[in-house]
């Protein structure tokens, strides 16, 4: 069982997964990231959380948040139109890890350094072929740490993820849809929405992650993390609406639209490049993972919804009651 660990990104849902995993297993661990303000109001109330807050351009505050670790999970994440920064920032935090004697990086990733799949499942062996910028600069930030374990400065694994869904996962594909199915609206989506696709249930991860962490043979490689199955994102929205009672009421934006949407929103420009993972399924294939860890428990789609809408609506009713905020963040995939 590893030592310290520290999750740097864990403002995020996937670090409050982890960190929610690691407190139900009783262990303390280190929470990383710019704003103490946000890291006190996620952690603050929970006694084997230590708040560190770090500057990733300044050496010595990255060497401080990783001062006395053994087990770093690196979940830093990037806005969608600056996703240049990850290899940097990865060279910033590997740089300082290393002068600091980190044993474990885990780094979790995404299926965008795939590229266009060759194979449909991809397996953990597929190779990386990026067409796309972004993938580009995941596959670069990925060559950085493996190159690191290669030199034998620490031992490093890859954990890659499908899209996500969860209570409280602004930043996915469906997030805008169960707003729309909790609140009776039309829900808008981005097509084509038949093709099929994967979603992990957020709450599923952190587990995964503190399983993998532990396992000596899960370093110098990667790892996919499949779905409990594939779908699209229609089977999906017709599951939210079937469970709130009302029929479905959907409408769908295409490439072009995105295209003229990106005019005026950075996201929706950036999201463009992206769009293949919509039309050429990317269904990944964890055997290995599975034989690795013995169990990986996933939640069947129908309940992930069910508690995902049962979030959505406590919600929105909170929401309703509050004076009105502005400032709501995009979703991103």
């Amino acid at each position: 069982m590893a030592g310290k660990v520290a999750l740097f990104g864990a403002s995020g849902v996937i670090g409050q997964s982890v960190a929610n995993a690691l407190k139900a297993q009783g262990r303390a661990y280190r929470v990383v990231g710019r704003s103490r303000a946000s890291l006190e109001a996620q952690f603050g109330a929970d006694p084997l959380a230590e708040v560190v807050t770090w500057n990733p351009d300044d050496p010595a505050s990255v060497r401080a948040a990783a001062r006395g670790v053994d087990t770093l999970i690196y979940m830093v994440g990037v806005n969608y139109w600056q996703f240049h920064l990850h290899p940097t920032l990865m060279r910033k935090t590997l740089d300082g890890a290393i002068a600091e004697g980190v044993k474990h990086f885990v780094h979790i990733g995404s299926v965008y350094p795939y590229g266009p799949p060759r194979t449909t499942p991809v397996r953990d062996d597929h190779p990386r072929e990026p067409h796309t910028y972004k993938g580009r600069m995941r596959k670069e930030q990925e060559d950085l740490l493996l190159a690191a374990h290669a030199a034998g400065t620490l031992q490093a694994t890859v954990l890659r993820l499908p899209d996500f869904y969860g209570p409280g996962v602004e930043a996915s594909f469906l997030h805008r849809a169960f707003v729309a199915a909790a609140s009776g609206k039309r829900a808008q989506l981005i097509g084509p929405i038949d093709a099929l696709h994967e979603f992990i249930y957020v709450p599923d991860v952190g587990p995964i992650v503190t399983a993998l962490m532990d396992t000596p043979r899960a370093y110098g490689r990667s790892w996919n993390l499949a779905g409990p199955g594939a779908t699209s994102q229609r089977q999906m929205v017709d599951e939210m609406y079937r469970q709130t009672g009302r029929p479905t009421k959907l409408m769908t934006m295409g490439k072009g639209m995105l295209r003229l949407l990106g005019l005026f929103d950075p996201f929706m420009r950036e999201l463009v490049e992206m769009h293949y993972l919509l039309t050429t399924p990317v269904l990944m294939d964890d055997t290995e993972l599975r034989a690795l860890l013995g169990e990986v428990r996933k939640t069947p789609y129908a309940e992930g919804i069910r508690q995902t809408l049962a979030f959505t609506k406590q919600h929105l009713a909170a929401v309703s009651r509050a004076p009105a905020a502005t400032g709501r963040p995009h979703p991103v995939p």
